[in-house]
């Protein structure tokens, strides 16, 4: 049996964008990201004929591109590591959030790899504490305890952080 090129195109082209940000979210960096999408459609693209036929193809999806993203993260010799980036022109202070958006991934960026996965999963795409925990491979309870430290460690970290000129409330 052929594989289905076509429903594959159609089912890249609806889905890019997402699994761009997704990617972006946990790397931290469009160029990264674009490598680990990239990687999960050949993935996909191998797999295509079993995973057409699933009830949630997405859920795979994601799952494969959590993968590529952690198994990156544990080959330390295909890291590059970049310190700063040179914007092609200045920042304008105006846009609103722009401040807020990049001290939260910054600080999201310091969290060890599987708290950040949980925080992606969790909040980013919306997956119930019983999704987020098949999508990694673990308990729920691990799922709840990581997320627990992952926000208990962002909290902490923006204790006295200046975030749109304002102290950031702390809520426990």
């Amino acid at each position: 049996m052929p594989v289905d090129y076509e429903g594959y195109r159609e089912y890249v082209a609806a889905r890019l964008d997402p699994l761009r940000r997704t990617a972006y979210l946990l790397c931290g960096d469009w160029h990264t990201a674009d490598d680990l999408v990239s990687t999960a459609l050949v993935k996909l693209l191998r797999h295509w004929r079993r995973v057409s036929a699933m009830d949630n193809p997405d859920a795979y999806v994601r799952r494969t591109l959590l993968r590529v993203w952690l198994d990156e993260r544990r080959r330390p010799w295909r890291r590059e590591s970049s310190w700063s980036e040179v914007p092609d022109r200045a920042v304008d202070p105006a846009v609103e959030g722009t401040a807020d958006r990049l001290a939260i991934l910054a600080l999201l960026a310091e969290l060890p790899p599987r708290r950040r996965a949980v925080l992606v999963l969790r909040y980013f795409c919306d997956l119930s504490v019983e999704e987020t925990a098949r999508e990694l491979g673990c308990t729920p309870g691990t799922v709840k305890s990581q997320a627990a430290r992952a926000i208990e460690t962002l909290r902490e970290r923006l204790v006295g952080t200046a975030v749109g000129d304002e102290e950031v409330p702390v809520h426990g």
